[in-house]
């Protein structure tokens, strides 16, 4: 399934949640080593913590030992959920910006990849973690080849097919993740200033008037109006009832769309999807956008190659 040729050296680390099927998450560990990738796992099952993978303290130690591991070259969150929140303050976001990693996961691990941008803009990615992406029973091949195609390259170029989006040319420091945790993060020292970027958005059970609330907030703190374009992944998981009276994801992109002169595009393949793209977050990217498609590209991060 993977089309990354050198084995890695991968440490798996849970900063939030816990595996919620251990068997599974054995079996994707061994999975990955059947494929020639060493795993150091510092999580374990017994250390849960109410709905962590860990106590504060241990799971802050794991971040902090798998950057410090010279060995060590991929740094993979276990899952998402919640729990990076509580380890903010503490994380010694000069260690990890100069690790040498490649840090990936989404979902709640936004906040640390926004951290690496406000603290020194070091560059990070935006993709699968163990729980599911790796765990799962059906696991996806396209989330896996565009996983190592990225980290293996120092560039990546997605072409996609969406209709309705505005035309766009747009160049700026590719940056984001999921919306909620973005949010949150307004007014804390982890949330990077950002201005001409391209920042792209995802969300998870979220309806749609949760989600222009929230884009609401972003715009009025003054961080959409000062980037270059919004992206938009996905936004599923939600239900509409009768009383939405026809008030949908689309007429929520409507109207934001008349609030915000940047443009918003829709289409990203990322999120809580099984097919899911992976982004180098504060890469150098453009998109290019119009009725028919667009295409992102992103260069100039640090490849697998060059991690430590």
């Amino acid at each position: 399934m993977s089309t990354f040729i050198q084995p890695a050296v991968i440490a798996i680390v849970a900063p939030s949640g816990y595996a919620a099927d251990p068997v599974a998450y054995a079996h994707a560990v061994v999975r990955l080593r059947e494929q020639g990738h060493t795993v150091h796992d510092t999580t374990r099952d017994a250390d849960k913590h109410q709905r962590f993978g860990a106590t504060d303290a241990a799971r802050l130690a794991q971040l902090h030992a798998a950057a410090r591991d010279p060995t060590v070259q991929i740094v993979m969150a276990l899952r998402g959920g919640y729990g990076l929140s509580r380890l903010l303050p503490a994380i010694d976001f000069d260690l990890l910006a100069n690790s040498g990693k490649c840090f990936v996961g989404h979902s709640d691990f936004t906040a640390l990849q926004m951290g690496l941008l406000a603290h020194g803009s070091a560059t990070s990615f935006a993709g699968p973690m163990m729980c599911d992406d790796f765990s799962r029973a059906d696991p996806s091949g396209f989330t896996h080849t565009h996983f190592w195609q990225c980290l293996s390259q120092p560039s990546v170029c997605i072409d996609a097919k969406a209709s309705g989006n505005p035309d766009v040319d747009a160049e700026g420091l590719l940056w984001g993740g999921n919306l909620s945790m973005l949010v949150h993060l307004i007014g804390t020292p982890w949330m990077p200033k950002i201005a001409g970027g391209i920042l792209f958005l995802e969300d998870i059970n979220e309806h749609p008037y949760r989600v222009e609330r929230m884009l609401l907030q972003l715009l009025h703190a003054g961080v959409l109006g000062a980037q270059k374009a919004v992206l938009l992944g996905d936004f599923s998981g939600y239900k509409l009832t009768d009383y939405d009276n026809g008030y949908n994801f689309e007429a929520m992109l409507h109207f934001m769309r008349s609030q915000l002169s940047v443009p918003i595009v829709q289409g990203l393949q990322f999120g809580h999807v099984r097919d899911k793209l992976t982004l180098p977050v504060g890469a150098r990217a453009t998109l290019v956008s119009d009725d028919q498609g667009f295409r992102l590209t992103a260069s100039g991060y640090k490849a697998l190659r060059d991690c430590a």
